[in-house]
């Protein structure tokens, strides 16, 4: 009896390497299967086991690494601990994750988050340590805001640099101090100094610099000045930026030497920061070609400002006019105009200092030039140039041709440049003008790098006149450059047209943002003046549909926060 040999066993699925698997996976059985396994409906299955075993095999054939060695211990915070108040209200802070409200409403609640970048000021300002256990999420917060950083990084001091080290989320931390998270070198440290200048990583280094500039301004120059031939275009760029800080005339004979530099864009900072110099080379030599643009006429003053008509148009209707008076009235004296003769081309000299020929789009070249060159030129030139008036004078002449808007933007340039709080003044004229822009300004971009020209008190007081004239419409730009907490008048303006606004039946959301900011930065002392305004008003019939409840929950979170804040402040020991 011959017997009959048993075929061979079909090859498994478990024969599939884990690659093959992972691929069958992803285009599914019905399209591919792996090797030894029939289509079918037990492919699945089929799969699944197969995965199984390949797990099981994979990790017995792991070998054991060799044990990493022990991370160093934490460094020491010699700073005081918090309060044990204060670090519940941190915990607090940074567990509160607010979601978007449904139709866009937050509700009455405070928005906690919005409130972490002030409480960090306050405790930093303390000298207070960070409790060990939230730094965890201290770090998680900045990791998600940069504009928290530099004070949450302040706060976790070099706890917060061990633990990045630890964690790739957070390396963010090691960049935002020389050396890769170690601490800046001393003034006594020359050698450190130099050694992370020739080697270190170019965040390390501008960081460096820009910590060198802040204590020794001379010293932080001479270093730029040992490398600047061989750093990349770019770099140079950055670097120069460097010397906005405490720029002086001791930077003059550097920076004139960038201004023959390779790239235009680190010429043009160059001429920035020397016109930034009014006693510079380069300031008298711009002042030289604006007071050939702009000289004083008085056989322009009989045409209207701003639109004046020229010489001898003005002249005609003065002749016609005289026809109709008594031979016995005196002629009026001419009121003297401002005339503006724009530059007729860009030459090499003016490329030099900083003049950019090309203008941008929708630009005309000569408005382009002459802009350049008064911006440039100190505000010291026009007094002797336009009859000995001071500031406010001038900017009250009217400028021929209509030059006039070109004029005083340049001149608003200039004033914050170099820091002129009285062409400052004179620009942004009274908050309670007609016009909003005041007689200089053109934009409220420029109303409020002016106002970042004046003192504290003077920026709340302009606001507060603004606002109580020209109501919030426009306030929310010039409201961010106040000082926080806002001044009481400030304060109480912004209160009194947020009442007004309600009043008026206007569309509460449109004001959000200025309750955002009204919950940062109004004093919490002036939370008692919200009482009267928490309750729900009566509608009018042309209001929002709703919108008295809005006001009514805004005002409630409004009031709310200041006392949140003001309990914030009591914790950490202020007041």
């Amino acid at each position: 009896m011959t017997s009959t040999p048993t075929p061979p066993a079909a090859p498994s699925a478990t024969t599939a390497s884990w690659e093959q698997l992972v691929t069958v996976a992803l285009l599914g059985t019905d399209r591919r299967t792996p090797p030894g396994c029939e289509p079918g409906p037990g492919a699945a299955a089929a799969v699944l086991d197969a995965a199984a075993a390949e797990t099981v095999r994979r990790r017995a054939g792991l070998r054991p690494a060799r044990a990493a060695r022990r991370p160093e211990r934490a460094p020491e915070d010699p700073r005081p601990p918090l309060p044990a108040s204060a670090a519940r209200r941190l915990a607090m802070l940074l567990a509160d994750r607010p979601g978007a409200a449904a139709g866009g409403r937050r509700g009455a609640a405070p928005d906690l988050m919005e409130l972490l970048p002030q409480w960090l000021a306050t405790a930093n300002a303390r000298g207070f340590a960070a409790p060990p256990e939230a730094l965890p999420a201290l770090l998680d917060a900045a990791r998600g805001r940069t504009d928290l950083r530099p004070a949450a990084l302040r706060f976790a001091g070099s706890r917060a640099l061990w633990l990045a080290r630890l964690n790739p989320d957070w390396r963010f931390a090691l960049r935002g101090t020389p050396g890769g998270g170690t601490v800046p070198p001393g003034p006594g440290d020359g050698d450190r100094v130099h050694r992370l200048w020739d080697e270190g990583l170019f965040a390390e280094r501008v960081a460096l610099l820009a910590a060198l500039r802040a204590r020794d301004p001379a010293g932080a120059r001479e270093l730029l000045a040992s490398t600047w031939a061989t750093e990349r275009a770019e770099d140079r760029l950055m670097f120069l930026d460097s010397l906005r800080t405490r720029l002086a005339p001791a930077d003059e004979p550097f920076l004139e030497q960038a201004l023959a530099d390779r790239s235009r864009n680190v010429r043009a900072t160059a001429a920035e920061l020397l016109s930034a110099l009014p006693g510079s080379a380069l300031a008298a030599r711009m002042a030289a070609r604006a007071v050939t643009c702009v000289s004083l006429d008085r056989s322009l003053g009989h045409a209207p400002c701003g639109a004046l008509v020229d010489a001898r148009d003005a002249s005609r209707a003065h002749d016609d006019h005289a026809l109709e008076r008594s031979p016995a009235a005196p002629a009026a004296p001419a009121a003297p105009a401002i005339a503006v003769e724009a530059p007729h081309e860009c030459d090499a000299g003016m490329e030099r200092d900083g003049v950019v020929a090309k203008p941008p789009g929708g630009r005309g070249e000569r408005a382009w030039w002459l802009g350049q060159l008064v911006e440039a030129a100190p505000l010291a030139t026009w007094p002797a140039r336009l009859g000995g008036r001071g500031p406010g004078e001038i900017v009250a002449l009217p400028v021929a041709d209509g030059w006039r808007s070109e004029l005083h933007a340049a001149w608003c340039r200039a004033a914050v440049r170099q820091r002129d709080g009285a062409w400052a003044r004179a620009l942004l004229g009274p908050p309670t003008a007609p016009e909003a822009g005041g007689p200089g300004a053109v934009s409220l971009a420029e109303r409020a790098k002016l106002l970042g020209t004046l003192t504290p008190g003077e920026r709340a007081d302009w606001v507060a006149g603004f606002i109580a004239t020209h109501g919030l419409s426009e306030a929310f730009q010039l409201l961010g450059m106040c000082e926080v907490p806002w001044a009481p008048p400030l304060g109480r303006a912004v209160v009194d047209a947020l009442d007004i606004a309600r009043d008026a039946g206007s569309y509460p959301w449109s004001f959000s943002g200025v309750m955002g900011l009204a919950e940062r930065c109004l004093d919490p002392a002036e939370a008692g003046r919200l009482d009267g305004l928490l309750a729900v008003p009566d509608e009018s019939e042309d209001a929002a549909p709703g919108a008295g409840g809005y006001w009514a929950e805004a005002f409630q979170r409004l009031a709310t926060t200041l006392r949140l804040r003001a309990a914030m402040t009591r914790e950490l020991g202020v007041g």
